[in-house]
């Protein structure tokens, strides 16, 4: 479904007081607030090398949103209220942004929004800069500034200008606090003249004319962008950022889906479309909204800029470039003139794991996820309650049976809901007669026990008869899970798993507070079963099409695992859920505590 054309909207959070109150700050006790406007005041050569402690600064007063705003070389000293006024998009402006950005990833709490309103391209077709307020989805409650006075002290005056510049530029809170950082630049000298030496050069033009940093960036009046942009994160906001900038009027922003999504590391974690571009969508309208946004799904690796006549040029990544180039043949083929690209440098992650990418990237991001609690646990009053259950489930070939032995290594009592199956099957179990007279006495062997793989075939592909077995079978495991949990509380067993591949299909969630489950791609799968079991590909697919898929499961579960790395990753992975979990544990039995 295609997302409607949007300009911004008059809108905003709603302001609440923070804790506590914004008092007038001084150098002592500091308020923490949830969303502040950074203005930056030093010229951008001198100040790159000073970014990262006034971020720092930033980031201690500031816990969810700072918009940062780019006036380089403004007095907040002088007689005269200062004003708004347009900085010139250099690349050196390009190349700033990108590494206030890549600053920035160290505080990742912090959801960091350059805002672009006053950076103008050298154009004739520009409008003039905005005269009325901005408005921002999450209104400032403290104004920061680089500036600095003499005496290094908080002066009234300055701080008075300071507000009224803010609010002058930007819907802010009603009693918006102020602060001028004075950031711990350490012992090195800090220089106070422009570096000779220039940022390094992260945006890179499709022309042979080798470009300078004081050359002033070309303005467009449409273009396009692309990407999956979930979560959306730093490396997405310099690639968006540089596009804003470049457009003048209109940006088409192609959002992966579907098909696209396929080859993704972990789908099963992906942001829904409509939630990926809520997220992009707000911070699109708040860094720069004078520009016609048109958020569209992209399903194929050309989209719109593949088609598009009105559109001049196209910002990809490093490793998007030969996409791009692949864009401009096929403009050629079909008679369009071939697009301006532009590259971005990808952004370093400086603490990624070893089995993570080396860059800033959604994938990382999901890998992390993995052992985290992603949604509340159940309430379930009418468990024992010294116990607390873990339902652990995953397609076949995932690997959870491997887990649930990390899990009771760790101190876990595990049930294993197919060891009560054919506990129930047995001559004498519960199920035995049952299922003896639903299906004939020709699923027997000679000896009197049910053969599995007869009363298997007889079902496999037959919803009708499948139906009976399990009306059968489900409710007997579930009673027979329960005898076992009693018997984990006789032990002193205060962690329970059930390790169950229909977990969920048979409602079994109603036994556990938390669902576990165990994610691979299905490719992966396939490999594994047919290794395993001696099947053939086409017997490995059948059967995992007849399961829910990993994506069906991730919906309902609580806490996601992959055995998709080296064993001592997933090991890594089970013992961090298992930290979490005890830590979770004490607020779930405040009563037993």
């Amino acid at each position: 479904m295609r997302t409607p054309r949007f300009r911004a909207q008059p809108r905003g959070t709603v302001c609440q007081a923070p804790s506590p109150p914004p008092a007038p700050l001084g150098l002592g006790r500091m308020a923490v607030f949830r969303s502040g406007l950074l203005v930056l005041t030093t010229p951008l050569a001198t100040l790159a090398p000073r970014l990262a402690p006034i971020l720092t600064s930033a980031a201690r007063l500031v816990n969810d949103t700072l918009y940062v705003h780019l006036q380089p070389g403004m007095s907040l000293e002088g007689p005269a209220q200062p004003q708004s006024t347009p900085v010139q998009a250099t690349f050196e402006v390009l190349d700033f942004i990108t590494h206030l950005y890549a600053g920035a990833d160290v505080h990742r709490h912090l959801d960091v929004r350059i805002l672009l309103t006053n950076i103008r391209t050298k154009s004739t077709f520009l409008p003039p800069l905005p005269t009325s307020v901005q408005n921002l989805a999450h209104p400032p409650e403290v104004v920061l500034t680089d500036f600095q006075t003499l005496d290094g002290s908080q002066y009234n005056p300055v701080k008075q200008q300071l507000v009224r510049y803010a609010t002058s530029c930007y819907s802010c809170c009603p009693r918006l606090a102020s602060v001028l950082l004075y950031p711990d630049y350490g012992t090195g000298e800090v220089p106070v003249e422009p570096l000779d030496v220039p940022l390094p050069s992260t945006i890179r033009p499709a022309s042979p004319v080798a470009r300078s940093p004081k050359q002033p960036v070309r303005g467009y009046y449409r273009g396009a962008v692309g990407g999956t942009f979930d979560r959306l994160h730093n490396a997405h906001k310099v690639l968006l950022s540089v596009a804003c900038i470049l457009a003048q009027e209109q940006l088409v922003v192609g959002v992966a889906d579907k098909d696209l999504l396929k080859s993704k590391l972990l789908p099963e974690l992906l942001q829904p479309y409509t939630e990926r571009v809520e997220h992009l969508s707000e911070f699109l309208v708040d860094v720069k909204p004078s520009l016609t946004f048109d958020v569209i799904p992209l399903l194929d690796p050309y989209g719109p800029a593949g088609s598009d006549p009105s559109l001049e040029f196209l910002v990809v990544s490093e490793e998007t470039y030969r996409g791009g180039m692949a864009v401009n043949r096929f403009r050629l083929e079909n008679d369009l003139e071939e697009l301006a690209l532009y590259q971005i440098q990808l952004l370093k992650d400086l603490r990624h794991m070893e089995n993570e990418e080396d860059k800033v990237s959604s994938s990382s991001f999901r890998q992390r996820m993995l052992g985290n609690l992603l949604r509340p646990p159940y309430e379930r009053p009418e468990l024992p309650p010294s116990l607390y259950v873990i339902g652990l489930t995953g397609i076949s070939g995932s690997g959870k049976s491997s887990i649930a032995q990390q899990l009771k290594g760790l101190g876990a009592f595990i049930i294993n809901s197919d060891h009560l199956g054919h506990r129930a099957y047995a001559p004498g179990g519960p199920a035995y007669q049952p299922v003896v007279e639903a299906f004939g006495t020709d699923i027997l062997h000679k000896d009197g026990i049910i053969n599995r793989k007869v009363l298997g075939s007889r079902v496999f592909g037959n919803k009708k008869q499948l139906k009976i077995l399990t009306d059968i079978m489900w409710p007997i495991i579930a009673k027979l899970a329960r005898e076992e949990m009693d018997r984990a509380v006789t032990e002193g067993k205060h962690v329970c798993v059930i390790d169950a591949a229909v977990l969920l299909e048979a409602g079994w969630q109603n036994l556990v507070h938390e669902v576990w489950t165990v994610v691979i791609p299905e490719t992966e799968a396939v490999r594994r079963i047919v290794e395993r079991d001696g099947l053939s590909d086409a017997a490995a697919q059948s059967r995992l099409q007849s399961q829910m898929n990993g994506q069906q499961l991730v919906e309902q579960s609580h806490v996601v695992l992959s055995t998709l790395w080296e064993p001592h990753i997933t090991q890594r992975q089970v013992e961090k859920a298992w930290a979490l979990l005890q830590k979770r544990l004490p607020k779930t039995h405040q009563a037993l505590n």
